[in-house]
């Protein structure tokens, strides 16, 4: 299920350019969910392109695990007015097309806090959840849930550029 090309079920149509839909291989056993769209996902209408998605694409090469393999999606499909986190009305309006992504697959990676946050309420800090398993109902369907640091996180911190890379090292192990 994807939304309609001119959704309108919050407030976030107001300001997109393209709605972001998941990439990668819709049959993928494992699925990575960000937070939002960023500019430059906006722009092409691809999760994770910008400057955290290359840092995402280079880890996951080092580690020997191809980005097509993976679905790779956002818990909301419209940018955020400043890059501001999503709004719980946002997230609801784009949670059954998440849901629709999410259905059927092995695990599921949240990639930072505010995914954690949204896909199973998790509010501690990130380094003391990340690389848990943690039980998920997705429809139902139970899966595992994986927190993880987001890439962006990487970028200055080894802390969490290393949980990155377990967390990578698990889903190698799952495909």
């Amino acid at each position: 299920m994807e939304p309609e090309e001119g959704c309108r079920l919050c407030g976030l149509h107001q300001g997109r350019s393209r709605i972001v839909l998941a990439s990668g291989d819709p049959a993928a056993r494992v699925c990575l969910v960000g937070e939002a769209p960023g500019e430059k996902e906006d722009r092409e209408g691809s999760p994770f392109v910008g400057r955290s998605g290359k840092l995402l694409d280079r880890m996951l090469a080092e580690e020997g695990v191809d980005r097509s393999s993976l679905l790779i999606t956002n818990t909301v499909k419209c940018r955020p007015p400043g890059n501001r986190d999503p709004r719980p009305e946002e997230m609801a309006a784009c949670r059954p097309f998440l849901l629709s992504e999410l259905a059927e697959r092995d695990a599921v990676v949240a990639l930072g806090r505010s995914a954690c946050r949204a896909l199973a309420g998790l509010e501690a800090p990130m380094k003391d959840i990340v690389n848990s398993r943690v039980p998920l109902d997705v429809d139902g369907n139970e899966t595992v849930l994986i927190p993880t640091y987001h890439p962006a996180a990487c970028i200055y911190r080894k802390e969490a550029r290393e949980g990155l890379r377990e967390t990578i090292r698990a889903v190698k192990g799952m495909l």
